[in-house]
């Protein structure tokens, strides 16, 4: 069950094939000043453009934007892994960008955003896997697990492709099993309990 005393301070989030459709729908349900910083590591084309990052930001009421080398995290933006490189979190509370071997065959990897995210935030972040076809994001959903951060899952019953989701389950047994429409809710539900989430140090 949630600790209501604890204070979460960001967000990461991991999907694959479906994952536009269900990220439309999670992100779209936050408010704008959702108080913690998302970052989010999705598979696609390596010679993308950010033209469905620009198109979440018009869509959804919090910020959406890729994440720059060096930049400052900060709560109420969601940022998204650049494609073709790897997302990492640095004790500055800044991100580095990586070209380092694809993991699971993919960069951005779940995985490696996850993993140093956890070693940074602790106890304080929360980890969700939506849709994807492939096991990335499940060892990493483990490590924030076990640092005492909250797991979250799409059900496999609702998503486009259930192995992502099945393998996340079965590696970090998370908290909370939810729906893709209910997994919006359930974080603006947490943002709007005071004593729930905070974007500040505390």
């Amino acid at each position: 069950m949630l600790n209501s005393r604890k204070k979460y301070k960001a967000l990461v989030i991991g999907a694959s094939s479906g994952g536009w459709a269900a990220l439309r729908k999670v992100l779209g349900a936050l408010p704008r000043h959702f108080p913690l910083a998302i970052m989010v590591a999705v598979h696609r084309h390596p010679h993308s453009d950010d033209y469905l990052e620009t198109s979440l930001d018009h869509e959804c009421a919090i910020r959406v934007k890729q994440a720059d080398e060096k930049e400052v995290i900060k709560g109420g933006t969601v940022y998204f892994a650049p494609p073709n490189y790897h997302l990492l979190v640095e004790d500055s509370h800044t991100f580095s960008l990586s070209v380092a071997e694809a993991v699971h065959y993919a960069r951005p990897s779940i995985d490696v955003l996850f993993e140093s995210a956890a070693y940074v935030y602790g106890d304080r972040l929360m980890g969700l896997i939506l849709t994807g076809a492939n096991r990335d994001g499940a060892e990493g959903l483990k490590k924030i697990k076990a640092a005492g951060g909250l797991a979250l899952v799409q059900d496999p019953t609702t998503a486009e492709r259930d192995t992502m989701p099945r393998a996340a389950i079965t590696a970090a047994n998370p908290d909370h099993i939810l729906p893709c429409d209910e997994i919006g809710g359930f974080l603006k539900d947490l943002a709007d309990n005071p004593r729930g989430l905070t974007g500040k140090d505390g």
